[in-house]
């Protein structure tokens, strides 16, 4: 296959004569990012990411008339490459058309990690966003997640997080499924009428994800068995629609120092947060710094009460699942100090600032722990 130029006077190759030429002796340097060399890359060339390359070429190319051969993931950003060392003095250069992709599907020789078909492809938009990468999908896979409630909140986040590959999702609740839930819980379907919610849901996620971990636990929550639920938990997802839960699950979260991450709906408006004093006790607020007491019975009907529109808990389930994603990952700004309301009818967010209350009975510093309230009303919306 004859050597192309552009018009910059860089050559293009193809992966077979960059290949020879390797052997031959020139410098093969891959310009990609770490998360994608970490997923294979031709074997036998250096690892440099293409800023590096272009800010310190020497520390990687000592010798500028060196024949240099550049590659990337398709080769647009390797002819980028090549143009910036030409810029500082290099002349000998290449960049392999068709990049790494082509190298592969030429069938050239490859280092690649030991990864099965179905974990890279499954997760194959995960494993190119540098935020996530091969080793942040492995870190969601060890992940263990607490999910209450299979319901409405809990059907679209348990939906995403078993799609984006947590590893191990635990889900309580110990409701059946009826049809007046279909409206909104979109684990379940008309066929699933009178199984338990658990049930139904892990059948579904058990056929969206055959990769992770299922456990259920067909239970009322209550003061006796929350900390074996939150036991070897990494979060905990709040799907519950009933306010003796949060307040139980918030107190269990900042004891055992677990993030937790709330949602609620009612009628057309939503809230989304992080509370997570239990590992920053002083500096991030707790739920009952939020609201000291749950309210009166009268004062907060639920849904199956007042109503809710189908959607919402779609949207406020999908921005908890975001949310737990990014904690488990590390990655990017958490609600943590931040009450996310949303307005369906308006299609309006509004952001609260949320301090923690120096007088919290729950997360202030140094005061013991007053002990479980023992709710049992359970609802999972």
């Amino acid at each position: 296959m004859p050597v192309m130029a552009n018009v910059d006077g860089i050559r293009e190759i193809a992966p077979e004569e960059a290949l020879r030429r390797l052997q031959a002796g020139a410098v093969l340097v891959d310009v990609r990012g770490d998360h994608e060399r970490a997923l294979g890359m031709a074997q036998g060339a250096l690892g440099v990411v293409r800023e590096q390359l272009e800010a310190a070429p020497a520390a990687v190319v000592p010798d500028p008339d060196a024949e240099v051969l550049l590659i990337c993931q398709s080769g647009r950003r390797s002819l980028l490459a090549a143009q910036a060392l030409h810029a500082r003095g290099y002349r000998n250069l290449a960049s392999v058309r068709g990049g790494t992709t082509a190298w592969a599907a030429a069938g050239l020789p490859m280092l690649r990690p030991q990864l099965d078909p179905d974990f890279e492809e499954r997760y194959s938009r995960h494993l190119r966003l540098p935020e996530v990468g091969l080793q942040g999908q492995q870190r969601l896979a060890a992940s263990h997640v607490l999910i209450i409630g299979a319901g409405g909140l809990g059907s679209p986040a348990a939906y995403y997080l078993a799609a984006a590959g947590v590893g191990h999702l635990r889900i309580a609740d110990d409701d059946v499924v009826e049809r007046s839930n279909l409206q909104r819980q979109i684990l379940h379907t008309d066929a699933a009428i009178g199984m338990a919610k658990v049930d139904s849901a892990s059948a579904r996620l058990a056929a969206l994800n055959p990769r992770i971990r299922m456990e259920t636990v067909r239970e009322r929550v209550t003061s006796a068995n929350i900390e074996r639920l939150l036991d070897g938990i990494d979060l905990v997802l709040d799907g519950a629609d009933n306010f003796p839960v949060r307040y139980l699950l918030n107190d269990a979260c900042v004891k055992l120092g677990k993030p937790l991450v709330y949602g609620a709906v009612h009628r057309f408006e939503g809230q989304v947060s992080v509370f997570d004093a239990g590992r920053a006790r002083g500096s991030l607020p707790c739920y009952r710094c939020l609201f000291p007491e749950p309210p009166a019975a009268a004062d907060a009907p639920n849904c199956s009460e007042a109503g809710v529109l189908g959607v919402l808990p779609g949207v406020v389930g999908m921005l908890q699942a975001t949310e737990a994603i990014k904690l488990l990952l590390d990655i990017g700004t958490p609600l943590s100090g931040r009450l996310l309301h949303f307005d369906a009818l308006a299609m309006r967010f509004r952001e609260t600032r949320l301090a923690p209350d120096p007088g919290c009975a729950v997360c202030t510093p140094g005061r013991p722990f007053p002990g479980y309230i023992d709710y049992v009303k359970f609802c999972s919306g």
